[in-house]
Formats: structure tokens, C-alpha cells, sequence
């Protein structure tokens, strides 16, 4: 397995998966119900969906080299931007906003009891399944998917791309279990997102000069 594409995706998926409303979803989740039921059903989740990615993204690295390098090359750009507005709009209220917006989510499905009776009313199984449909459906299509598939085809190698992108996303769900809060008090989002863009532009503009000088 290559190092360098592994740790490029891992850096830039952690990143920008962050800020992402999925973090949001399981910190919520994990809230209400035990952690680790939680985390299970989350990881599966996340497991099909760099599945996904990757495979959508090797096929699309069999097409000629020039304009899919040129291709990548213009997604990581907007990537970029996209992240860089996000960090521009994103506060300790939009942040607020979007627990709560997940928290009435699982209201609408039932689940509005207190912590408590759902962990002693709950099963293994609803709550891994809950948490696997609600973060499968959130993913899907979702930036960090899309930055998988764009890797994928960079750098055609897809179990490095995927293995890299399934454990950041790993990671940032049991950062958000474990402790997403007091991770943000030390390091503001803004800034986290702010990172994830530039890195991203980096990679942008190597991608397209590689493109250009092939």
C-alpha cells in the first residue's frame, strides 16, 4: 500500500468531514443512546459509502489521462471554495442550528425520549441501524464522498484511498463519541474548514499542473 496517497486522503477527509453535519449527527446520537451501538452502525455507514466512492472513481480513472486530470483537478478547486465559504458562514450558531435540526430529525422518528429509557429500551441492532441509515443518507453525495472519488482517481490506488478516507471519517466519529465539543473549544471550526480549503487549492493547482505538463 502507497503512504503518500493514504495520508492525503486521511489529512484531507478528516478535515473536511469536521465540519461536516454527519460529525454533528453522531455527537447528537451518541447524546442519546451508548457510543459504541452508535459508532458500529456510523462505521458501516461510512464503509459503503468510500466503497462507493472508490469504485466510481476507479472507473473513472480508466477514461483518458488528460481530461479527467483537468476534471479532478477543477472539483478539488471547487471543493476548496466550497469549504472556504463554509468557514466564512459557519458559527457557534449555525452550529446550534444544525444539532437541532438533526435532534428534530429524530424526533419525527420516534425517538424523542430521554436518554435514559432509550438506552434501556433499545437494542443493539435499532440503534446501530438507526444510526447506519441516518449517516449513510447524509453522506451520500456529500463532499467528503465526492473528495474520495476524486482521490481515487488521482492517485489509482484505491485501497489506500480507501482505506485513508474510512479511517479519518473512523476517526472523526469517535472524536465527536468521545468528545467533539471540548475538541472545538481548542480548535475553532473556522479554522479547521479555513485548513481543509487550503490544502485542497494546493492540491488543485498541482493536479491541473500535472495535467497540463503531461
Amino acid at each position: 500500500m502507497e503512504l503518500v496517497p493514504f495520508f492525503v486522503t486521511f489529512g484531507l477527509v478528516f478535515l473536511a468531514e469536521l465540519p461536516d453535519k454527519t460529525a454533528i449527527a453522531t455527537l447528537v446520537l451518541s447524546s442519546r443512546y451508548r457510543g459504541q451501538w452508535v459508532f458500529v452502525g456510523v462505521a458501516v455507514a461510512f464503509f459503503f459509502q468510500v466503497i462507493i466512492a472508490v469504485v466510481a472513481g476507479t472507473f473513472i480513472a480508466k477514461l483518458p489521462q488528460r481530461p479527467v486530470e483537468i476534471a479532478v483537478s477543477i472539483v478539488f478547486l471547487i471543493s476548496a471554495v466550497l469549504l472556504w465559504r463554509e468557514s466564512m458562514k459557519h458559527t457557534a450558531e449555525d452550529e446550534e442550528a444544525e444539532e437541532a435540526e438533526v435532534e428534530a430529525e429524530l424526533d419525527e422518528r420516534g425517538e424523542g425520549k430521554s436518554a435514559d429509557s432509550a438506552k434501556a429500551s433499545k437494542g443493539f441492532l435499532k440503534i446501530a441501524s438507526m444510526s447506519f441509515m441516518i449517516v449513510f443518507v447524509a453522506e451520500f453525495l456529500d463532499l467528503t464522498q465526492i473528495m474520495t472519488a476524486n482521490l481515487a482517481i488521482k492517485y489509482q490506488t484505491p485501497l489506500a484511498v480507501g482505506l485513508g478516507a474510512f479511517l479519518a471519517l473512523c476517526s472523526v466519529a469517535a472524536i465527536a463519541i468521545i468528545g467533539g465539543k471540548a475538541l472545538l473549544k481548542v480548535l475553532p471550526l473556522k479554522i479547521i474548514t479555513r485548513g481543509a480549503s487550503i490544502l485542497l487549492f494546493c492540491l488543485a493547482i498541482y493536479s491541473l499542473y500535472e495535467a497540463l505538463s503531461a
